[in-house]
């Protein structure tokens, strides 16, 4: 073999081996692009997930947001109503409280309310002293109403003996108008040296009568309104 020969032949080596390296180097090449692209995508879906799940927490986060939002307006409303009722049934209460010095201006018929409010008290004590109890300006019809009650005792209250029953001189119920707490008539009879006593007055019984009576009182003024 001439140096030609051998020249030749090592050439056709060089180019094979180059040939290798291009085609070994073309498949780590493609390789490395295929694995650039799992991983790139990989990523991708994996920071898509992540901010798909934060914006699915951020609007859950709003969703809570805007329900205690509402749910806190709601309740303030509530509470509004509620105060606007609650001012109109107090409403209602004052305006019955004053009316009830209008029955005490007609002498006759106060009388006669007042000779039921002193039996009814006086049996619910079951005492045998009663000391009955006006406002200042009640002395002469309680007087007669004491006077009555004691004269019809076996037609009102059969039941029971009659008691000693005496007009309080010394301390009176509040006066119906003025400053300071009112009261609208009735009686406050006692017994036991004052430490048993039934309050019979009007302003007391209207109370009674009204905190009984209030589920039905609301339900007239806000029927439909709920």
């Amino acid at each position: 073999m001439n140096d030609a020969d051998y020249n030749r032949q090592i050439q056709q080596m060089v180019e094979f081996i180059k040939q290798e390296a291009n085609e070994k180097s073309n498949e780590i090449r493609i390789a490395a692009e295929e694995e650039f692209n799992i991983q790139k995508l990989t990523l991708v879906e994996a920071e898509k997930a992540k901010i798909r799940k934060d914006y699915e927490r951020k609007d859950g986060q709003a969703e809570v947001k805007k329900r205690i939002e509402y749910s806190t307006q709601l309740n303030a409303s509530r509470l509004k109503l509620l105060h606007a009722r609650d001012e109109i049934v107090t409403d209602v209460l004052a305006s019955s409280m004053s009316k009830l010095g209008e029955l005490s201006k007609k002498p006759k018929e106060y009388t006669q309310l007042l000779v039921k409010l002193i039996v009814q008290a006086t049996l619910k004590l079951e005492a045998d002293d009663v000391v009955v109890r006006c406002r200042k300006e009640d002395v002469s019809v309680c007087t007669a109403a004491i006077a009555q009650v004691c004269k019809e005792w076996s037609k009102l209250a059969s039941e029971l003996s009659l008691p000693k029953m005496v007009l309080d001189s010394e301390t009176y119920l509040p006066a119906g108008k003025g400053d300071g707490k009112t009261c609208a008539g009735g009686v406050l009879v006692s017994a036991e040296g004052g430490r048993i006593t039934c309050n019979n007055t009007l302003d007391a019984r209207l109370s009674s009568a009204f905190q009984a009576n209030l589920p039905l009182i609301r339900s007239n003024l806000f029927e439909g309104n709920n």
